[in-house]
């Protein structure tokens, strides 16, 4: 292995790769409990033991803090898709056994253990992805930038080089080329979807790289769960319901429910206000056992098996014309069959952001839709018909490629880290 790392620290999955031996790039290995893997689920787990008197807190990672968190029953602070708060200037840390963390802190303690499980020492250097647009409503790309650097800083890499995660699929996708081509990579994350149209050229020199436009939205693959979420899952804890105030009877707030739409604060709302004020909420309910349920749902930390139930269901409906959502939590039992017209319908919205983004895109290159020689789509949205189906109508089928959509980001981020100038990749 080399003397640097790509990393793509994702939403959802996070992939680190090295270049091997024989030059080629190579994902770090995970095995858990027999199955073997390369993209690491980006969730953590802390939890308390208490030994002679003294309290000790453990935190785990990917698989191995899913297992904690089944076998703690709810006992521990399971974190998922913290990558979300990164740029956020409203969180400032959350409260773990009586310790505040900053985000710099969960993402450290997340790659540590990435490092202890892959079983490799990491190298001083580290090229790693970002978003083209952070997600969340009003993203501070400095303090993202800022967060990343302090917590990679912390966990031992010296040399630190942000790219553009679409570029990084782009420079990877670019190495099976055989003439110069204008590409659009359109990346399909868990928060966020990027855009990059860039230019390669093959010559003398190696590959040229002029890069021509890159366009973001905070919408992805979490934007089409809580579409599910939305529409099914909530009205089980009061969405729709009503309350009583002195004489006057309202709506219950949507916005207990929009937490849904972001599995980061759905994992802290148990610690927040919003809990103490659905607590309150039970006494003034005129259906206080759906507020109940959602209040269980909370203290069971049940957003996990959700997650897991709406997306086995986006799975089917990716291949098949219908799919089931199947949830039984905290007292609620949902089977539901979901039509793949209606789920698409559902994510219109959504559908309709990613579309106008490629329309920035191309705007910003001074391009048309004929002058795209190729199209490469990656992450695990792409795998969405209706996210598909967007393109070919848009671009010539035939100029539409898949694969690696879990490990091409991070394959990319290897490989720019073997170049001369790694700058002129970086942001």
């Amino acid at each position: 292995m080399t003397s640097s790392i790509g990393l793509d620290f994702g939403t959802t999955n996070t992939v680190a790769t090295m270049i091997n031996t024989a030059g080629q790039a190579e994902a770090l290995h995970f095995s858990h409990e027999g199955d073997a893997f390369d993209a690491f689920r980006s969730v953590l787990c802390f939890w308390e033991t208490y030994e002679s008197d003294s309290r000790r807190v453990h935190v785990e990672a990917g698989p191995w803090a899913i297992d904690q968190f089944l076998e703690s029953a709810g006992e521990c602070r399971f974190i998922q898709s913290f990558k979300t708060f990164a740029a956020s200037p409203l969180f400032s840390d959350t409260l773990i056994y009586n310790r505040r963390m900053k985000f710099e802190e969960l993402m450290s303690s997340f790659l540590r253990q990435v490092r202890t499980h892959a079983g490799v020492d990491f190298p001083k250097r580290v090229v790693v992805g970002r978003p083209v647009k952070f997600a969340g409503a009003t993203p501070d790309q400095a303090l993202a930038r800022t967060r990343y650097e302090a917590a990679l800083r912390a966990i031992g890499f010296e040399e630190i080089h942000h790219v553009y995660e679409p570029v990084a699929a782009a420079y990877f996708f670019a190495q099976r080329l055989n003439a110069d081509a204008t590409i659009l990579v359109a990346d399909f994350g868990g928060g966020t979807s990027d855009f990059s149209i860039v230019r390669f050229s093959r010559g003398a020199d190696g590959l040229g790289y002029q890069p021509l436009a890159h366009t973001g939205v905070g919408v992805a693959g979490d934007a089409f769960d809580y579409r599910i979420i939305d529409n099914v899952v909530a009205r089980a804890f009061g969405k729709g319901s009503e309350y009583k105030s002195w004489d006057k009877i309202l709506p219950v707030p949507n916005g207990y429910f929009t937490k849904f739409s972001k599995w980061n604060e759905l994992s802290i709302m148990r610690h927040s206000k919003d809990y103490r004020d659905l607590q309150q909420l039970v006494r003034s309910s005129l259906d206080p056992d759906r507020i109940r349920a959602f209040l269980a749902f909370l203290d069971a930390d049940a957003g996990y098996a959700m997650n897991r139930a709406v997306t086995a269901a986006k799975l089917e409906l990716s291949h098949a014309d219908e799919g089931k959502l199947s949830f039984h939590a905290a007292g609620v039992d949902i089977e539901r069959t979901i039509k793949r017209a209606e789920f698409e319908k559902w994510i219109a919205p959504e559908l309709d952001d990613i579309g106008a983004s490629v329309d920035r895109a191309l705007a910003e290159a001074g391009l048309h839709e004929t002058d795209i020689d190729r199209v490469f789509l990656t992450g695990g949205s792409s795998f969405v018909p209706a996210v598909r189906a967007q393109f070919e109508t848009r671009f010539d089928d035939e100029k539409i490629e898949t694969g690696d959509q879990l490990v091409s980001i991070a394959y990319g981020l290897a490989l720019i880290a073997q170049e001369d100038d790694v700058g002129r990749w970086a942001v």
